[in-house]
């Protein structure tokens, strides 16, 4: 069966991309405000043409709707500010966490920081009990419940919570406790019973590309002839194999797992062609904050120094198509994102709070 991808180039924005949607020389990026005037199409796995997209073929054209339409808010959560990227602050409740050594282990000092990130502008809060950086030891799903649930049932009552786990136990309890979003690293695959968890919950979840299932040994396995390609097939395949399962596309967004198994050429590969994965017609995650491969790019082997690069990071992800940007620095992306949609509109937001 011939496979076939298009790909949007050339993304504009503000009212570049208002104009040449009005006059029909580009197509709306999941319902914008982006917009792209040309497209690359694949064909089993290879460019067969360099398009302007009013001379996209017929034979195509049934492959534009999932990259043009509009998606509805994902789990409902509309951002403070229309038209920018839903912001989820990251809560580790983890000793062993790579970005902030364990700062918030405990559960007070995690509930604290939550509360600190929605003052700073979060629109969701992701709450993690077990580390996957490279090499870190499993935990338990006890010991994740444990960890996580005191930080949930606190912060589900003041934002929508999602679980970051691979355990459906733990799922579970999170849901119960007051979770609205399930956030898996492999993409519902760790745990035989996770995807009957999210079915039967009828909660949204967030799929991420991961070769295999185990952090500890992700890196061993990052070889890709084509590596956007590849995580796009990965992705579309467990969205149809959900789908059979009974969670719709609706409540499913997408994650190309940045530097979970990918080196830095793989990581800047998806990044800058992250538009091709809007063509499985699901909100994309972007999941870079605080990664080693910025600091090897900047300079800077701490990883909770790496502010400036994450920002602009996620920044670039946003003008990429990104709906949603996983962060630690909540408020210094927050305010970057805000002069972001003012520079790209030309209309100063107004001078309130986010």
């Amino acid at each position: 069966m011939t496979e076939r991808w298009i790909e949007p180039l050339g993304l504009l924005e503000g009212p570049a991309a208002a104009s040449s949607l009005r006059a029909g020389l580009a197509l709306p990026l999941q319902g914008g405000p982006l917009a792209f005037p040309l497209v690359r199409l694949i064909e089993d796995g290879a460019e067969r043409a360099l398009l302007p997209v009013a001379a996209i073929p017929e034979d195509w054209q049934g492959l534009l709707p999932p990259l043009t339409r509009p998606l509805p808010p994902f789990a409902g959560i509309v951002p403070r500010r229309p038209g920018r990227p839903l912001v989820m602050g990251i809560v580790n409740v983890t000793p062993d966490s790579f970005s902030d050594a364990g700062q918030t282990a405990e559960a007070a000092a995690a509930i604290a920081r939550g509360h600190a990130l929605l003052e700073a502008g979060a629109d969701i809060l992701d709450i993690g009990g077990e580390s996957t950086r490279p090499g870190a030891d499993p935990v338990a799903p006890g010991a994740e419940i444990r960890r996580v649930l005191p930080v949930v049932r606190d912060l589900a009552r003041a934002a929508p919570v999602s679980v970051d786990t691979r355990h459906a136990a733990t799922m579970r309890a999170a849901l119960e406790a007051g979770a609205a979003i399930v956030n898996d690293v492999t993409a519902l695959r760790h745990d035989a019973e996770a995807p009957g968890v999210v079915r039967d919950a009828g909660t949204p979840a967030v799929l991420m590309h991961m070769p295999g299932t185990e952090p500890r040994t992700m890196q061993a396995e990052a070889h890709y002839e084509d590596v956007v390609l590849e995580v796009a097939r990965f992705l579309r395949g467990r969205v149809e194999a959900l789908e059979r399962l009974g969670i719709p596309r609706a409540r499913i967004a997408l994650d190309p797992g940045i530097g979970f198994g990918k080196t830095m050429e793989h990581n800047l590969a998806l990044l800058e062609r992250l538009p091709l994965l809007a063509g499985l017609g699901c909100p994309i995650l972007m999941g870079l904050s605080r990664k080693r491969f910025l600091g090897r790019i900047a300079g800077i082997p701490e990883a909770g120094r790496r502010m400036v690069p994450s920002v602009a990071g996620a920044l670039f992800a946003a003008s990429r198509g990104a709906a949603i940007l996983r962060v630690h620095d909540v408020a210094e992306t927050v305010q970057a994102l805000a002069l972001w949609q003012a520079a790209a509109t030309g209309t100063p937001p107004e001078a309130v709070p986010p």
